[in-house]
């Protein structure tokens, strides 16, 4: 499959089977994610895999409720991913300051990119999910107060084929050429 198929073949799946996702599947997509470029070379992101059943359900529950209920379709996917922040490299975060850009939030999120794009080439479908109890996540696997855990991966078979057409802008709306200066 060329890469446009496989960007358009990933999509966010909310509905997912018991099927567990093997381990030789999810190390392919913590390699893939590894390989990712990053600022510096600071590769600030450590991913915790959740697939142990019990562990699972404690932090679905911990995840998804309250306020943050509305992503509780994710309570049925046999694995998540937590990523969590490690600190840039002093270039990096000296770079960042001065430019106003937290290089590693854009690192993370290269290589979470990266993970979801080779588990949808595995056929394993995966939903991005920022709104979560990220303090309660951090309680129940024990993540240190002064880390953040940014982004939680839903990971798993889909239910059903979430094969759709995608909204998007068009390229005249979100690209141009070779804008004149002013």
């Amino acid at each position: 499959m060329t890469f446009l198929e496989l960007v358009n073949k990933r999509s966010s799946v909310r509905k997912y089977t018991a099927k567990p996702v093997p381990r030789e599947i999810i190390t392919r997509c913590l390699g893939a994610a590894r390989l990712a470029p990053s600022a510096c070379n600071a590769q600030p992101w450590v991913f915790l895999v959740v697939d142990d059943p019990v562990l699972r359900d404690k932090v679905a529950s911990a995840a998804f409720s309250g306020a943050f209920s509305m992503n509780s379709f994710a309570r049925s996917a046999p694995v998540f991913i937590i990523v969590v922040r490690e600190k840039s490299t002093q270039f990096a975060s000296i770079g960042g300051f001065f430019r106003g850009v937290q290089y590693n939030l854009i690192d993370i999120g290269i290589a979470c990119e990266h993970f979801i794009l080779q588990a949808a080439e595995d056929d394993v479908g995966t939903c991005w999910l920022g709104w979560f109890n990220e303090r309660a996540v951090k309680k129940v696997l024990g993540i240190p107060k002064g880390k953040k855990a940014d982004i939680m991966i839903s990971m798993g078979y889909p239910e059903e084929d979430s094969a759709r057409q995608k909204e998007r802008k068009s390229l005249s709306e979100m690209s141009a050429f070779n804008i004149p200066k002013k």
